[in-house]
């Protein structure tokens, strides 16, 4: 199976064509490209074009095997290739289910005209930002340096020694699309032409843009003070100011998740007994809830909302939103017992299972916007098409009156379903007709799914699957966790005990980890340890823990983003911004807090604190870019508590569950559990010095409550348990 080489691209040598013909042969009789371009009969899938993108494992790399342009991967063979041509490069980056990289994608990658140009005057680089999270957030920065914004697609321009000197994210294909002034095939030559002709400006250009870059993502340093909990407070203050009283989140569109730290305002309500924090958080998840960002039918939360109301969401569903999503909702079901959270919780979790799990027990990265083309319609509803599945009797009234659909329609003459007056009874009515409707919906062409496995965002859904069947009391939920967490134990680390890879996709792993892929893992499982109490997690959380010391460590303070030995790249990053996705820095912070309370080494403690002292600044100044960093805060400012159960020797957990059941309906974010049978403490106290000697007394299941080894006295009463729980609240 052959192809042409791309428009005005130099033809590709003999060994290059062969192992893109086979590679191209190796997908299969049924390879679809997702392309426009065919040879023939489009029935027949054979591409007109084939690059060197074939032959990479991104899904995001692949969508574009098949463009003109003659795309490569980022690495030394590219930009070799751009010094040897005397020419700049054009760096694109997004991922496999971004909208508006499909956009751009059909606009202008494969329009040929644009493409013979940056084939004759480019070196073109395409990059999958999920992979290579580090090239992404360097060009990042230098794209908001330019423009003060930033997302994807993200357009740069380089030299070379790949120094950025222009950039930008979507651009319309050509002068006056969609209102734009200039076009991208204006702006390529532009660009070209500037840079054969005026080197001098494009060098300064570079230069401070590269200054930019660094002083951006090299800022945060060591041995600063550790900040007081008042910032904490501070925080939640700053979130009252902005808070959306009738609708929930910030008073802006669009609306993300992560705009309100939720699981910060449930500790500052633990903290302080603030009630506005509590609201804040409850009327957030409860609008979210109900809007159009959650799939009413399906379960899982879409990116983000583009309306104040939830209502209209960019259609994309990601791993990590629905990881820290299922765990936001499961504390808030354990701290205020709300049944509607619990559910939100569990129904987002069975969507995981269901849609986002691998047979090996792997979670997948994200599901696309688009469906046939077409952003969001997999997902809506016409009026007459609900009829059409319920009849016209008082079942499809009462769904429509609930889910707000009308003839209308509220996004583009269809209708997202939506509850604007949840209601948990009107809910469990409308359950047969849900499942009639979503039985229909799952004949329908369905999105684009990215099965690339991703390490960071494995051990967030780890930690949701976990800490949500602990405090929901799923076995279930807590045996997918394991799974996945061997999982990436065993298949994403070189021979099974090595490195940990970034990604693993078709059988492979890919490059390798970045501090998110440690630090994520390591939480993961260290939340799976106090799910279940298997040991063995434990003991992996810490060697995990200690490889991110060894690879990540800044002897300052705090963790870079790459590892010692990682290709250099124009700045090292330490990270201090939680975004949609918390920051390296902030998970591994809370890891060495816990692990300092799990074993009593004093090496960690101090490991936190140097961290603290790396992003102090930003704490000081700016903590509301940092709302994950202040969870640790909270532990490091709170009497983290060490509690134990231990039951009798030839008994098993069972014996002990109106100890654990007290346990798990306890909200209490600031302390480490560990549960044995009194034959396996020995075993244990090797991982976590605070159960040695501790029995199960008289024979009967034992509650121990301590704080820094000295502990209250033991009980194998649930009510007084309780009551030493409830006596653990921050100083």
């Amino acid at each position: 199976m052959s192809t042409s080489t791309p428009p005005g691209a130099p033809p590709y040598d003999a060994a290059l064509s062969a192992r893109l013909g086979a590679a191209l042969a190796a997908k299969g009789p049924d390879y679809v490209p997702r392309t426009h371009h065919f040879t023939g009969d489009p029935g027949k899938h054979v591409p007109t074009y084939t690059n060197r993108l074939i032959l990479e494992t991104s899904p995001y790399l692949l969508q574009h095997a098949h463009n003109p342009v003659d795309w490569r991967a980022w690495g030394d063979e590219a930009f070799a290739e751009a010094a040897r041509l005397h020419r700049p490069v054009f760096l694109s980056v997004g991922y496999s289910t971004c909208h508006w990289c499909h956009v751009m994608e059909g606009e202008s990658f494969e329009d040929e005209e644009i493409a013979r140009y940056m084939n004759e005057h480019y070196v073109s680089i395409k990059v999958d930002r999920e992979e290579r999270p580090d090239v992404d957030a360097i060009y990042m920065s230098a794209v908001q340096a330019l423009t003060q914004s930033g997302g994807w697609p993200m357009s740069v321009w380089l030299t070379p020694a790949r120094e950025p000197f222009f950039g930008g994210t979507y651009f319309p294909p050509r002068d006056g699309a969609r209102g734009a002034q200039h076009g991208f095939l204006t702006i390529l030559r532009e660009l070209a032409t500037t840079y054969a002709k005026d080197g001098e400006r494009v060098g300064r250009a570079a230069k401070s843009l590269v200054e930019a870059v660094r002083k951006d993502m090299e800022s945060s340093g060591g041995a600063g003070a550790m900040p007081a909990a008042t910032v904490i407070g501070e925080t939640v203050d700053y979130f009252k100011r902005s808070f959306d009283g009738v609708e929930g989140g910030v008073r802006r569109a669009p609306k993300f998740p992560s705009n309100v730290p939720i699981r910060l305002l449930l500790r500052a309500n633990r903290r302080s007994g603030d009630a506005d924090a509590l609201h804040m958080a409850t009327l957030t998840l409860a609008k979210m809830a109900g809007g159009g960002m959650y799939d009413q039918l399906g379960g899982g939360f879409h990116r983000y909302s583009t309306d104040a109301r939830w209502l209209v969401p960019h259609f994309e569903k990601m791993l990590y939103d629905n990881a820290l999503l299922a765990v936001a909702y499961a504390e808030a079901a354990q701290a205020t017992g709300r049944a509607d959270f619990a559910r939100v919780a569990r129904e987002t979790l069975d969507y995981v299972l269901r849609e986002m799990t691998s047979p090996d027990g792997a979670f997948y990265s994200a599901t696309d916007a688009d469906s046939e083309g077409v952003e969001g319609k997999f997902f809506v509803w016409s009026l007459k098409a609900i009829e059409d599945v319920l009849g016209a009797g008082p079942e499809t009234a009462r769904f429509v009156r609930y889910y707000g659909v009308t003839a209308g329609g509220n996004f583009e003459g269809e209708n997202i379903l939506n509850a604007a007056h949840p209601d948990e009874a009107e809910w469990a009515a409308l359950a047969s007709a849900r499942q009639k409707l979503y039985d229909v919906r799952a004949r329908r062409a369905p999105p684009l799914r990215d099965e690339k496995v991703l390490a960071a965002w494995n051990g967030l859904m780890i930690s949701g699957f976990a800490v949500a069947g602990r405090v929901l009391g799923e076995p279930r939920y807590v045996a997918a966790a394991t799974r996945a967490a061997t999982f990436v134990l065993d298949r994403m680390r070189a021979g099974g005990a090595g490195r940990l890879a970034r990604s693993f996709k078709d059988g492979r792993p890919g490059p390798a980890g970045f501090l998110d892929d440690y630090a994520f893992v390591t939480a993961g499982l260290l939340d799976l340890y106090e799910a279940g109490f298997d040991r063995r997690f434990l003991a992996d959380a810490r060697a995990l823990a200690d490889d991110t010391q060894r690879l990540f460590a800044d002897a300052r303070g705090g963790w870079f983003m790459t590892a010692g030995d990682h290709e250099a790249l124009l700045a090292r990053e330490k990270p201090a911004y939680d975004g949609a996705e918390p920051s390296g820095t902030s998970v591994a912070l809370l890891n060495a807090l816990r692990l300092a309370t799990f074993t009593g080494d004093d090496r960690w403690r101090q490991i936190a604190e140097g961290a603290f002292g790396s992003v102090g600044a930003v704490l000081a100044n700016r903590p509301m870019a940092m709302t994950e960093a202040l969870l640790a805060l909270d532990w490091a400012s709170d009497d983290a508590r060490e509690v134990a159960i231990i039951w009798p020797r030839g008994a098993t957990a069972e014996a002990a569950r109106p100890l654990l059941e007290v346990l798990r309906t306890t909200f209490l974010p600031n302390v480490v559990r560990a549960a044995a049978s009194e034959a396996d403490v020995e075993a244990l106290a090797e991982l976590a010095p605070f159960v040695e000697g501790k029995v199960a007394t008289g024979g009967k299941p034992t509650a121990y409550v301590c704080e820094r080894g000295t502990c209250q006295l033991p009980t194998h009463d649930p009510v007084a348990f309780a009551a030493q729980l409830a006596a653990a609240k921050p100083r």
